[in-house]
Order: structure tokens, then sequence, then C-alpha cells
């Protein structure tokens, strides 16, 4: 009876022994590991710190700095010689001409009057666009009678006008504000036209559905739907009526920018030639930058995209 009750030695200790835990034990890192751990941590922290750093240079220096390398290749050239005065000035002599025309005044007086011509034509031919546009775009009727014909109008070069307008309009002032107004017209036209037929229809069946009127709808629903591209069709009319601008002065001018230009070709100015091109470039960056503070103020409510 005692063989049967009878515990086995070895066993009890086996079980109750804790040096005999069979359990794997915790894993220790490796001191290689645990020093690429921390210089890659090291590394990401230096990164992001000189990530950080960055960010406090100024946006518009650091876009200025293309420009300056730019200044500075052209200066390098200029004076090795590799660069002749007659292909085009150093940026000193630029910068002369530059403050002589300004001193004399002929600058700001070919400035002004340019800025006139494109006003004008910039006036009329937005109007135009614009208005052509609401009718193409609210209408079916209205995209049957007007979209084709300025569809054929706008794949006709409109230096090729130049000709015909002198014949019909003469070689005033009238020609040259017709062919700015025609380059402006075009891209607002096709911008804000698209614009208004993409509009989503469930906003205008939602208009209805509320109890506004067509004009209500047009008023509240197509067209805040629609500025976006009104806007792009903006930039880009802008953008084209200053090149139509150096075409227009070249009929029969006496004053302008274009009209510079063209005395300093015959006299082989090429730095009063330079110096207009940076006028017109300025005022193109100016212009678009004030339509990009016009898009800012009237889509902040559109979500922007985030620069990485």
């Amino acid at each position: 009876m005692t063989s049967l009750t009878r515990l086995d030695p070895v066993a009890v200790p086996l079980a109750q022994d804790p040096s005999t835990d069979i359990s794997p034990a915790p894993a220790v890192p490796r001191p290689g590991v645990v020093a690429t751990t921390l210089g890659a941590a090291i590394e990401v922290e230096r990164l992001d710190h000189g990530r950080r750093r960055r960010l406090w240079v100024p946006r518009p220096l650091s876009r200025l700095l293309g420009v300056a390398l730019a200044l500075g290749a052209w200066q390098l050239a200029s004076s090795t010689g590799s660069l002749s005065p007659t292909v085009v000035g150093s940026p000193r002599a630029v910068w002369n001409a530059a403050v002589h025309l300004i001193s004399d005044g002929e600058l700001g007086s070919a400035l002004a009057s340019s800025l006139h011509r494109v006003l004008l034509g910039l006036v009329f031919g937005l109007a135009a666009g614009i208005g052509l546009a609401l009718v193409s775009g609210l209408s079916r009727i209205g995209e049957d009678i007007v979209d084709a014909p300025v569809q054929m109008l706008r794949t006709v070069p409109f230096v090729g006008l130049v000709p015909l307008l002198i014949v019909w309009l003469g070689v005033g002032e009238t020609p040259k504000v017709v062919l700015i107004a025609l380059a402006a017209c075009f891209p607002i036209y096709l911008n804000l036209s698209g614009g208004i037929r993409s509009v989503d229809p469930a906003l205008v069946e939602a208009g209805r559905t509320l109890g506004l009127s067509r004009l209500g709808i047009v008023r509240h629903v197509v067209l805040p739907s629609a500025l976006p591209q009104l806007l792009v069709g903006l930039r880009l009319s802008l953008g084209i009526a200053w090149l139509a601008l150096v075409f227009a002065e070249q009929i029969s001018a006496t004053s302008g920018l274009g009209y510079l230009m063209s005395t300093a070709q015959e006299l082989l100015q090429t730095d009063t030639i330079v110096v207009c091109l940076v006028v017109y470039a300025l005022l193109g960056l100016t212009v678009d930058l004030v339509v990009r503070a016009l898009e800012r103020l009237l889509l902040s409510w559109r979500p922007r995209a985030v620069g990485v």
C-alpha cells in the first residue's frame, strides 16, 4: 500500500525548484544594435532640426536665388568677353541704361502709354469674353450660336489680323486696342464657359429644391462654382494681353515700350531693349501676383494643397 502512495523523489524537486525553469529568457539588446539605433535617432533629429532651421528663410529671398545666379553668370560672361556687347549688354550696362531712361522721363512716358493701351484692351476683351461665355454656358441655343464662331476666331493667330485691322481701322490707337482685346477675350471665354458647363448638376437640383429661381441659381450656384475657372482665365488673359501689346505697338506707334524697343533696335542699343523686356516681365509678374492675391481672397473656402 505504501508503494502506491510513494512519490518520486526526483520529480518533486524538479517541479518546485525555480532554478529549473525552462521558459525563454528575455532578449538582451546587443551593444552594436543599440549604437546603430541611437545613431539613426540622432540623424533623424538632426535632419528635422535642419528642416526647421531652413523654414526661417523668407520664401521671396529663396526664390530670388536663381535670378541672382543667372545675373552672376551673365555678368561673368560679359566681363570675360564671352558675351559680346553687340549681342546683349552686360548687367551694368543695362542698369546704366535704365537709370538714364528713368532720369530722362522717357521710360515713364512709354510705360504710361503702354499701360493705357493694355488697360483699355483688357476692359473690352474681358467684357466681351465674359458676356459670350455667359451666353454660351447658360443656354443651349446660345452655345450653338456663339461657340462655333468663337472657336474659329480663336484658332486664327491674332497677329495675322494686323493687316486687316490697319485697313479697317487705320494706324491710330483703335487697332492696337482691338488687337489686345481680341487676344484677351478668348482665354476668359474658354475657361468661364467650361467652368459653367462643369457645374455639378446636384448643386443645381439642390437650388431648385430650395426654391431658387433661374436667376438665383445662376447667382448663388453657377457663378460661385465657375469662379475658380474664371480666375484662371483672367490670369491667362492678362499674360496674353502683354504679349499682344508688343505686337500692337509695332503698328506705326509713336510711343510706348514697343516703340522704344523698335527705336533701340534700329540703333543697336541692346541694353535699352533688355530694359524694356525687364519692364514687361515685371509688369506681368505684378499682375499675376495681384490675381493670385485675388484668388486667395475670393477662394478662401477652397482647401489648398500643402507642399512637402
